[in-house]
């Protein structure tokens, strides 16, 4: 179908890590003909405009909100912080994209849904596992009926300790669980729907991150029942040692259903590289590797001026959505929500031993 396309203007609240590349692929697509910036630290973003080429520059989320020439704006500062851009995007009226998770508590996560619902503005959430090939042709073949009624799923996710504790110094509360396993849940409630998480009950066991500071498990593992009886069991581990060679989140993903069988392999043992001058992990500056698993960087990567991978697709995608409308996957605010429930209920279960429900939310209550 051939759709109505138009130029627009986007804005990128948060210049760091992943609101660099946002901002360098919105530079690039043929839609953006408008390209502002914003962080706190206004240097930096002065610095990032300059090389990018920004029509503009301020260190305040609303002067960039409020400005007409903006139609659509991206939220990647830290976790923590994503409540405050958001609200002010949303009662600009400006669709949105938020970095997972939603947020840290419920109780903005709510703030948000209700701003977005009472301004009438779509809004996503950035759960790029749904635009890496492999997940998204397994949803259209499972919510296709290929494997007819899904009964059981298992997925678990690793990475080494530099990862975690580059996430963990960045922000106490982006635990493995809310920061990493989240991405699990997310495409489990994708490939469930309708079926909504009702429980779950976890356990967990570290050493590795008290050491260094931090009250979190080093291994935690889940089981999350859902409302149709689909049983998920979750694990996530991101204390694998420093030399061990992946740069990102090594996954598998695997569903049990009553004509078939989905099994997804991205552990990413299909590209392994050696060298004595050593590999960098550009996340995490403490990893040098000599052997490496290319292509595990969990954004991507850049080849050039060519950047491949779910991050970019996904960025692409949503700007391709807000400039022609075109279908769109990324996870909705309800859903966003949902998964993050479900993974402070992880949290909590972690902490208490027990079973525990997970809050549907003001819309399900």
């Amino acid at each position: 179908m051939v759709r109505d396309r138009r130029h627009v203007g986007l804005g990128v609240v948060g210049t760091g890590k992943i609101g660099l590349q946002r901002a360098r692929l919105a530079a690039q697509h043929p839609a953006v003909s408008f390209l502002a910036l914003m962080d706190e630290d206004r240097a930096k973003a002065v610095g990032v405009g300059e090389d990018l080429g920004a029509d503009l520059v301020t260190e305040t989320a609303a002067e960039l909100a409020n400005d007409d020439r903006v139609d659509a704006i991206v939220i990647s500062t830290s976790e923590p912080n994503h409540t405050e851009p958001a609200l002010t995007a949303l009662a600009a009226g400006k669709p949105v994209l938020i970095e997972k998770p939603l947020a840290l508590t419920l109780e903005d996560a709510d703030q948000i849904v209700a701003a977005a619902e009472a301004a009438g503005v779509d809004a996503r959430v950035g759960y790029s596992m749904r635009y890496l090939q492999k997940y998204s042709v397994g949803w259209d073949n499972v919510s296709s009926g290929m494997i007819g009624d899904v009964v059981g799923m298992t997925g678990r996710v690793y990475s080494s300790r530099a990862q975690g504790l580059a996430i963990l110094n960045r922000s106490v509360h982006a635990t493995p669980v809310v920061d990493i396993a989240t991405y699990l849940v997310d495409v489990a409630c994708w490939y469930l729907a309708p079926q909504v998480p009702v429980e779950v009950v976890s356990r967990g066991h570290g050493t590795v991150f008290r050491d260094h500071g931090f009250d979190v498990d080093d291994v935690a593992w889940s089981m999350i029942r859902f409302s149709g009886g689909t049983v998920f069991d979750v694990g996530v581990c991101y204390m694998l040692p420093l030399g061990f060679p992946t740069t990102g989140q090594s996954i598998r993903l695997e569903l049990f259903g009553t004509d078939g069988a989905l099994l997804i392999d991205d552990d990413h043992r299909d590209q392994l590289l050696y060298t004595e001058r050593g590999y960098q992990n550009t996340y995490a500056e403490s990893q040098k590797l000599n052997f490496a698993f290319l292509g595990s960087r969990t954004t991507g990567e850049w080849v050039g001026e060519t950047m491949f991978g779910r991050l970019a697709n996904e960025t692409r995608a949503w700007i391709d959505y807000v400039a022609t409308g075109n279908e769109c996957y990324l996870t909705p605010l309800e859903q966003a929500r949902t998964v993050l429930a479900v993974t402070l209920a992880i949290e909590e279960s972690l902490a208490t031993g027990e079973s525990v429900p997970i809050d549907q939310g003001p819309s399900r209550a």
